[in-house]
């Protein structure tokens, strides 16, 4: 049997990433190219014309004479934490198909387990903006999940503890190309409406199972396919993406995590968003992410709302 090429590809192998990224100067000059592609540019004045202190790695405008720093105003703001250690987090949670957990990433960075988490935060939330830029398009399979409930209580749809969410996949061909996996407050039709809306073009095509509230992606302009098979679940080849993700996602989340705050599930699942929509060039994700979260606001920890124990 031929092998897929996509999971046979060959990555961005540890001894390429270190003589890329293993020196701060060399990940300083990466980060100032990612940044500012076409030369520096002041972020108060818009001026290009500036000083540089090679010393202190300041920029200072030569029009409003503001100082700057390459990490200023980006996901790095204000961190202590050198950025090899940065980058080096940024190659394992991308090159990883099941996550890294937060205690096994601050061995690996050398840090406390309470930096190596916020690191990881910080990271996930920018993975998580950079998927609300795309959306999916034809031929799409729709479903209901949840994250959590292992705790006694109520069962099946409503119970105590767990994290609804929608997981989406686009499909060419029968085969999957992008997915999409997206915190919900519950399985309402309103809900529905609202997630279709943002996130999938318009005219797609979306199979669903009898769930009713699915039947309001008709309301935010696309085709629905529902599939009903009375009191049983669908035939497996009709979602056989959608399980098969399914599966991924749990044993990344819960298999490598072991759990996630509720609070922090969209970014577990952004994550795992992320990795699965770029899988085609593994080589390229560290660079890829690098320059989003040069890009990205600052984050304060204040931001995540909890430094309690999750992956």
């Amino acid at each position: 049997m031929a092998r897929n090429p996509v999971q046979f590809q060959k990555g961005l192998g540890l001894a390429e990433f270190a003589a890329r990224y293993g020196r701060e100067d060399k990940c300083h000059a990466a980060l100032i190219e990612m940044r500012w592609p076409d030369g520096f540019v002041c972020p108060r004045c818009g001026e290009r014309k500036h000083g540089y202190a090679s010393a202190r790695r300041i920029f200072q405008c030569s029009a409003c004479r503001t100082q700057t720093t390459a990490k200023a105003g980006t996901i790095f703001h204000k961190s202590r934490t050198p950025l090899t250690k940065w980058f080096l987090a940024i190659y394992l949670l991308t090159q990883s198909k099941n996550d890294i957990a937060a205690l096994e990433l601050a061995r690996q960075l050398g840090v406390k387990w309470d930096t190596a988490w916020l690191i990881k935060q910080k990271l996930m939330e920018t993975m998580r903006q950079r998927n609300r830029a795309y959306k999916l398009k034809g031929e799409v399979q729709l479903d209901d999940a949840y994250l959590g409930g292992e705790k006694p209580g109520k069962r099946g749809r409503g119970a105590a503890n767990k994290i609804p969410f929608v997981i989406a996949i686009e499909t060419r061909k029968d085969k999957p190309v992008y997915t999409q996996l997206r915190c919900v407050s519950s399985f309402t039709s309103q809900e529905i409406k609202t997630y279709a809306a943002q996130n999938i073009v318009s005219g797609a095509c979306v199979t669903s199972d009898g769930l009713a509230c699915f039947a309001a992606v008709t309301e935010a302009g696309m085709k629905h396919r529902p599939i009903m098979t009375g009191s049983g679940r669908p035939a497996v080849s009709d979602f056989k993406w959608v399980n098969t993700g399914l599966g991924n996602i749990k044993s990344a989340i819960t298999g490598t995590c072991r759990s996630c705050r509720p609070q922090h599930a969209a970014r577990y699942l952004a994550a795992y968003e992320y990795r699965f929509n770029r899988r085609f060039e593994l080589d390229k994700m560290v660079e890829r992410l690098a320059a989003v979260a040069a890009k990205t606001p600052p984050r304060p920890r204040q931001t995540f709302r909890s430094a309690e124990m999750s992956g």
